[in-house]
């Protein structure tokens, strides 16, 4: 069991027979010196967030979640099939809805975590870093780069995201997907 003392980013817990997990948690100071969590969560069947404060007293069971690789296969009206790596004759899909926080990063073949809840696959999740190639960008422009200017390309994917000046089309670059920012260039192209 976890009290309300223990919530912290990461930590995952059941809420009205549903798994959530804590995004953002920071203690606060109410009324009668008790001290109030105020956190922000994610329901990670339907992926809603939520502020909700905890108080004294509350008491959560652990979200168990069992992990397995997946493979995103393809999307069709705005449905995300995939399957099982060990098993592809097992698939399943979600909504846009469902997953929209990783949407915009998937492309065919692209590797991907299963989350179990319940004995029921209920959302997947990305890899914190992952590799796309620049399908479209701007010419260099030539200026003052000493400020770190940037500009913004177009990924494999369609998603949109600003990089630093040197990157070009065709250059392969490493994204975070929790911040939806470029890292760094791992292949220039040529």
């Amino acid at each position: 069991m976890i009290d309300h003392t223990q919530l912290r980013k990461g930590v995952r817990i059941i809420i009205d027979n549903e798994p959530y997990e804590i995004l953002e948690s920071m203690p606060l100071k109410k009324a009668q010196r008790r001290v109030v969590i105020q956190t922000k969560i994610k329901n990670l069947i339907n992926n809603n967030v939520y502020d909700k404060n905890f108080h004294q007293g509350d008491i959560f069971e652990e979200a168990e979640l069992e992990k397995f690789q997946a493979k995103f296969l393809y999307f069709h009206r705005d449905r995300y099939f995939f399957c099982e790596v060990q098993n592809p004759t097992k698939r399943f899909n979600f909504s846009k809805q469902q997953i929209s926080q990783v949407v915009d990063f998937l492309k065919p073949g692209q590797m991907v975590n299963g989350l179990i809840f319940n004995g029921k696959i209920i959302n997947i999740s990305l890899p914190i870093k992952i590799q796309l190639k620049v399908v479209q960008a701007p010419p260099d422009i030539k200026g003052d780069t000493a400020q770190g200017g940037t500009k913004s390309v177009i990924l494999e994917t369609g998603k949109e995201i600003n990089v630093p000046l040197f990157i070009e089309q065709g250059d392969l670059i490493e994204i975070n997907t929790e911040k939806s920012e470029y890292v760094r260039r791992i292949k220039k192209e040529g």
